[in-house]
């Protein structure tokens, strides 16, 4: 398939896609329009790969006039190597949630709007990896977002808090837009083009560009869901159905990253350079503020939501500094930073659209999504449980993984990094380290809390201790599950696969920056060499061994079960004496209190016989989003109050409106007059 023929197959495939959901059955809806989607993924990945291969970049693959009167340029659809990239991205998430949602989706989630929306919202994410031009990047963009918010509001009538949530969405990725399209409006006004290439071209500088490459940032930045405009995330994430949970976390904060990619490399790669420690400031504090809050998250999909801020604030952290590493002239540090960016878009993508339909998976089965309330889920949900191990391995970076790869380039950029000839890399490169390992480290840690409280030990409520078995004949429950199955062995693949994934994000980068090495390993631009297979291999040698002796002794020694007296491992061990995620990520409150900022609350009954004996101890622990309460809820208090003072100009006058009318018309006359 060629990119050309891939990208008419999108807009066929998706316009299938929403005729079958609006015609079809609801019977058969999920299965008809829920392929067609799946359909709509693959085809992106096709487009992608023909686009990552193709020899050249420039000329247009597809233009598309607007059917309507108007003096605008046709839209231009040419997917760069970059592009295809991102579209292979979008179009293997989109699919394995596509697969996922024929058995998840039901009640709104699988009405005619929701099957609509969620092809709309792939097409929408494909036009932006797509687009050629600021006006089809733009239309892209806002199908994007209007396809995600209608999704995000499928279940607006049964549960409250999508409301508030789809509210938030919707302000912070319109205010984005608007970002987006006043920064790209300064930018087309001083090429005098439309075209990306052009802009790319006319090598802007001046205040104009510096202005338009901050507004490009924050609408880029908030769509990736980087602190401080992340508020939107942990409130949507969860409040979605799960496969459009996976969509947005995996696949859509990538358009915001892949926005930056083209702002910093293409667009304004010039002034970019200047402002290279803003955008590694930006990508370290949100990976470390991420995982921060989600190491103290007792909600499973809001864990998730803030873990997304976490691996998407690493991959700017990349992208920084590689720019910071390009400006001091170290080449091979900082074509390894821009890989290992590449690379935690790619595993992000895959580990994650695991976790979030294994998320799925256990609030279909359970209704659950607090952690607290689970437990002993491996039993009734093994397939769930193994494919979320997978999948929390790779977002923990542990080998073989493809999160452990990322996350390994990223560390040999910041290790290679030579700070003793440039003073800002004699500070960042420190820093950086120390927060990356940071983070890193509190991954791990959420991770083994997620995994361990969620399907480990014992139920720790009604709900959880019935879950009815995911292994049931019939096409939803097999399409969950292959689901699953697929985006884990993703994580697997891609982490054993190092050298040709490596060497393919170092293509779309223009660069030499990485080879094949080993078996199936690579090397990364004379700084490293990473042979994941090699390892595998070693391992199972070295444990082929162990694991023999261990089932001889098994053997000879009986396995007795017995009530012990003292407890440890016994039979009646009670699920309150078992960790719960709140207290297992007390330490982790108390250590970074003052950044937390945890509200505690303490309940004790004393019996009615003696008031000094205490019949019953309640404790509740609340961990808020600092950046939301100390910033956006003053502004948004703020912006209330000036509302309602805004209210008595309406008083009903028509005096009055026919003098704001007068008014406005002489401001109007007097600016166009003044030369």
């Amino acid at each position: 398939m060629t990119a050309s023929g891939g990208l008419v197959s999108e807009l066929v495939l998706c316009g299938l896609a929403v005729l079958l959901a609006v015609a079809v059955p609801s019977r058969h809806r999920s299965l008809a329009s829920g392929a067609a989607s799946l359909a709509l993924g693959v085809s992106g990945v096709f487009t992608g790969v023909a686009a990552m291969a193709a020899p050249s970049a420039t000329g247009l693959l597809l233009t598309l006039p607007l059917p309507v009167g108007t003096a605008v340029s046709p839209l231009i659809l040419a997917p760069t190597p970059m592009g295809g990239l991102f579209s292979v991205v979008v179009g293997a998430v989109g699919a394995v949630a596509a697969l996922y949602g024929i058995g998840y989706a039901h009640g709104p989630a699988a009405s005619r709007t929701g099957w609509s929306a969620y092809a709309v919202f792939l097409l929408g994410m494909l036009l932006v990896t797509s687009a050629g031009d600021v006006l089809t990047l733009l239309l892209g963009w806002e199908t994007m977002a209007i396809g995600s918010t209608i999704l995000l509001l499928a279940e607006h009538a049964e549960r409250p808090a999508v409301r508030p949530a789809a509210l938030w969405y919707a302000v912070m990725t319109h205010l984005s837009f608007l970002a987006l399209v006043i920064g790209f409006a300064l930018l087309a006004h001083g090429a005098h083009t439309t075209s990306l290439a052009g802009i790319a071209d006319a090598h802007l500088a001046g205040p104009t560009a510096v202005a338009a490459f901050f507004l490009l940032l924050v609408g880029f930045a908030t769509k990736a869901g980087l602190v401080p405009f992340h508020v939107w995330l942990p409130r949507a994430h969860p409040e979605a159905p799960s496969h459009a949970s996976a969509v947005m976390s995996a696949a859509m904060v990538a358009m915001g990253v892949y926005g930056i990619v083209l702002l910093t490399h293409d667009l304004l790669p010039r002034i970019s350079s200047s402002y290279a420690l803003v955008v590694l400031a930006l990508g370290v504090v949100s990976a470390s503020y991420g995982i921060l809050q989600a190491s103290v998250s007792s909600d499973l999909k809001r864990l998730l939501a803030y873990s997304t801020t976490e691996n998407v604030g690493l991959a700017v952290t990349a992208l920084g500094l590689g720019m910071l590493l390009t400006n001091a002239g170290q080449p091979d540090a900082a074509a390894v930073a821009q890989v290992s960016a590449l690379l935690l878009v790619v595993s992000h993508a895959a580990f994650k659209t695991v976790l979030f339909l294994g998320a799925g998976s256990i609030l279909k089965a359970t209704g659950l999504r607090d952690l607290d309330a689970m437990g002993g889920l491996v039993g009734s949900h093994p397939v769930t449980t193994w494919t979320f191990g997978v999948a929390a391995l790779g977002a923990s970076a542990l080998p073989v993984t493809s999160g452990f790869v990322a996350e390994w380039a990223l560390l040999q950029a910041l290790a290679h990094g030579d700070g003793r000839s440039d003073t800002v890399l004699a500070f960042a490169l420190p820093v950086t380290l120390g927060l990356v390992a940071l983070t890193i480290g509190l991954g791990l840690l959420t991770f083994v809390k997620a995994f361990g409280t969620a399907f480990l030990a014992r139920p720790r409520s009604a709900a959880a201790a019935s879950a009815p078995p995911e292994a049931q004949p019939g096409i939803p429950a097999a399409a969950m599950a292959t689901a699953q199955i697929l985006g884990a062995a993703a994580v697997v693949v891609l982490g054993l696969a190092a050298g040709p994934l490596a060497t393919a994000c170092a293509h779309v980068w223009g660069s030499n920056a990485a080879v094949v090495a080993g078996l199936g390993g690579v090397r990364l631009a004379s700084v490293g060499i990473l042979d994941p297979v090699s390892l595998t291999l070693l391992a199972i040698g070295l444990a082929l061994p162990v694991g023999l002796l261990v089932l001889v002794l098994r053997r000879r020694v009986p396995r007795r079960e017995t009530d012990v007296p003292w407890g440890c491992g016994g039979v009646r061990t009670s699920p309150r004496m078992e960790y719960t995620a709140t207290s297992y990520a007390e330490p982790l409150v108390r250590v970074f209190g003052e950044a937390l900022r945890p509200e505690r609350t303490l309940e004790v009954a004393h019996t009615e016989a003696d008031h000094v004996l205490e019949s019953r101890v309640a404790f509740a622990q609340e961990v808020s989003d600092l950046v939301e309460a100390r910033g956006y809820a003053p502004a948004a208090t703020w912006l209330n109050w000036l509302g309602d003072q805004a209210r008595r100009i309406q008083n009903g006058s028509i005096h009055r409106y026919l003098g704001f009318s007068f008014a406005a018309l002489i401001l109007v006359l007097v600016v166009v007059t003044i030369p």
